[in-house]
């Protein structure tokens, strides 16, 4: 039997409409069967996800989880009213986590909070999240959208998600090769990612009015708006197509916290990362974030990614075939510093 019998006016008076849940999960339907990969077992609407792992050749595979939000970057989809790109996000935030352990990602899920269902805007927000497993080779195999009235506000929403990788243990990349001497490969971002958002937030008035962030501004070629939503960079394809290729002792996803805070989680003991400044490009976007906030350069590489979404370290014989490599494979990518003797940190010099 299906849900057409499924209808409770009490509960719709209460805010809650759960037939728009039902036109939701009609609409986004396509959008999900885009991800489907080998290995998906179920549709949507059963209580769990199936997915079946091709483990051929693995001799220890070992599951690697990641999850994480959009974060703050949801209102200016509110203001802006744009909600296809943000679930972009959402994948991109897990994957590139989990691809930093060298593990490829099987399949995604969503959580959707909603004040008030909107089943065309669910599908957007859902359409973003398809598109964002169709870069990282994953399956969305199911989610959840929650509608919750006194809340939320009506027209705003959270977003999260988590994804499930594997990678043989013998293959996990984590810092115990990395050695002075090494070099540090930057892979470009596509703009403030999905972090330091509170603080954009703070500069430009998000919350405050509505700003006009539609206006053309000739230093970023597009409007302010639209370089702060473009969506995370997803980094999976290439790095996998890197590992398959060259030995990657170390990978950063450069998020909250910025240079300072993840860099050196890629670093053992006794291992710091210098990186010259004039290997660092710095985008329109964050000079002008930087010129309206009047932020002090440390604050900056401590907040955001700052141009460069992910670090990865190989040894330096490696270094050139390891760029040529990703930028075959579509990335901006070069070497931006090298591992050096220290206490663990980031010279920035």
């Amino acid at each position: 039997m299906g849900n057409e019998n499924s209808y409770s006016e009490s509960y719709k008076a209460a805010g809650v409409d759960i037939t728009a849940g039902y036109e939701a999960v009609r609409l986004m339907k396509n959008h999900i069967a885009r991800t489907n990969v080998p290995g998906v077992l179920s549709g949507i609407g059963g209580f769990g996800g199936l997915f079946a792992p091709d483990i051929a050749g693995m001799k220890e595979p070992v599951l690697v989880s990641g999850t994480d939000g959009v974060g703050t970057k949801l209102k200016l989809a509110f203001v802006l009213d744009k909600h296809d790109t943000v679930g972009i996000d959402c994948v991109a935030m897990c994957v590139n986590d989990i691809i930093c352990a060298g593990a490829r990602p099987l399949f995604f899920l969503d959580y959707v909070a909603v004040g008030k269902n909107v089943p065309e805007r669910v599908a957007k927000i859902v359409s973003g999240v398809a598109e964002g497993c169709v870069q990282a080779g994953c399956a969305l195999i199911g989610g959840e959208t929650a509608e919750m009235p006194g809340f939320y506000p009506e027209d705003e929403y959270d977003l999260a998600g988590f994804a499930v990788g594997i990678v043989d243990r013998s293959k996990i990349i984590d810092n115990t090769r990395v050695k002075p001497g090494d070099a540090i490969i930057g892979l470009a971002s596509s703009g403030v990612h999905s972090n330091g958002f509170s603080l954009v937030r703070k500069i430009f008035a998000v919350d405050i009015e509505e700003p006009s962030f539609t206006i053309h501004r000739d230093e970023l070629g597009k409007s302010l708006g639209e370089a702060l939503l473009a969506p995370t960079k997803i980094y999976v394809k290439p790095m996998l197509a890197l590992m398959e290729q060259v030995t990657v002792k170390a990978v950063s996803h450069i998020t909250g916290g910025g240079f300072y805070e993840n860099i050196p989680r890629s670093l053992p003991e006794g291992c710091a990362a210098r990186i010259p400044l004039d290997r660092l490009g710095i985008p329109p976007l964050f000079q002008l974030i930087q010129r309206e906030g009047n932020i002090p350069t440390r604050d900056m590489y401590n907040t955001f990614n700052m141009g460069v979404g992910m670090s990865v370290v190989v040894d330096k014989v490696d270094a050139v075939k390891a760029v040529e490599i990703l930028r075959e494979a579509g990335e901006d990518a070069w070497i931006m510093g090298e591992v050096v003797a220290g206490e663990g940190g980031v010279i920035l010099c």
